[in-house]
């Protein structure tokens, strides 16, 4: 049927993808990095302490002393197209364009900074779709991750008057298709490096350790995940957690605790990898690459290798079609 000559344009409908990480400054100086922790920091699901208490915390020395070293780190990674979890999302969306059909358009955004959540949701809508998934690119659920990030999409569905329909990516932690990914990737990455490790590290985020016992399932899909890596790698792993922040006991071991360690153990040659992240960012290439090397190094290790995520890789690539796709079934044409 025709619309009326004064009708406004109507786009064809078409189904979105919205690619989903945690977010970076927009630059590697302290000005930008004060304002992505400020929102960063002041999320309630990242940090779970009341805001009267917390906010004069933040807002004083927080962040008048973090940024300049947060800044430091960051320009250790930059890359020359920005931020490297940025860059590679970005590549991840680019690449998998046009690779569900022509009715599919692929986007992604960050849940803190920039390109925003809400506003690659309303470019979705307004480009004709009425059906979005929302994919979080965490292998592991949190409250602090996968929670936050649909919780901001679902603060812009609640502005909106024409909703589109939503589907959420689940957490995908024992998904067979992610772990013959991670193990692939981790073959390939062993079998260029010129040493034989004496062990394997598998490094997830922290989290203080009040969330799990307040029901919060992600230690558990992380020690999930590297148990079914190591079986699948037919090796030992040996599971740590890094970046620990504030004062708050945090989930252990520590990563740069057992790197100090593991030297006076008679093991001086370590891989590690990150199997959390889905692209390599300041917390794997400036935290675990750089920062942990030194950590072993100094103690008395001999090798060490940061093995990278699995990122725009074609193994990685593979994994996010496969889960895409899935989520996908019964709005895509049968075929």
């Amino acid at each position: 049927m025709t619309p009326p000559p004064d009708h406004p344009p109507i786009a064809p409908r078409r189904i979105g993808v919205l690619l989903i990480n945690l977010g970076t400054p927009d630059a590697p100086d302290p000005p930008a990095v004060r304002r992505y922790l400020a929102e960063f920091l002041s999320d309630p699901r990242v940090v779970e302490i009341p805001r009267l208490i917390w906010q004069p915390i933040l807002r004083g020395a927080v962040l008048t002393t973090r940024p300049k070293k947060s800044a430091h780190a960051y320009q250790q990674v930059w890359r020359a197209d920005g931020s490297p979890l940025a860059a590679i999302t970005r590549a991840q969306a680019q690449a998998l364009a046009g690779g569900f059909g022509p009715g599919v358009t692929v986007d992604y955004a960050m849940r803190y900074g920039n390109p925003a959540i809400g506003d690659r949701i309303q470019a979705l809508k307004d480009g004709g779709c009425d059906r979005i998934l929302l994919a979080p690119l965490y292998p592991q659920y949190s409250g602090a991750t996968t929670a936050t990030a649909n919780d901001k999409a679902f603060a812009k569905l609640a502005q909106m008057r024409w909703q589109p329909a939503i589907r959420t990516l689940p957490p995908y932690h024992d998904d067979p298709a992610y772990i013959a990914a991670l193990a692939t990737s981790v073959r390939q990455a062993m079998a260029a490096l010129p040493f034989t490790p004496d062990a394997l590290l598998t490094s997830f985020h922290g989290m203080p350790e009040r969330t799990l016992k307040l029901g919060d399932p992600y230690h558990c899909q992380c020690q999930k995940t590297a148990r079914l890596l190591g079986e699948a790698l037919g090796r030992e792993v040996t599971i740590t957690f890094q970046s620990r922040f504030g004062r708050a006991r945090w989930l252990e071991p520590a990563t740069d605790v057992v790197l100090a360690e593991l030297p006076a153990r008679g093991i001086r040659k370590v891989a590690i990898v990150a199997p959390g992240f889905s692209a390599d960012c300041l917390e794997t290439l400036e935290e675990l690459a750089i920062r942990g090397r030194e950590t072993f190094i100094e103690a008395g290790g001999s090798d060490f290798a940061y093995l990278p995520c699995l990122n725009d890789s074609p193994v990685g690539l593979d994994l996010l079609r496969t889960l895409i796709r899935r989520e996908l079934e019964g709005w895509l044409p049968v075929t």
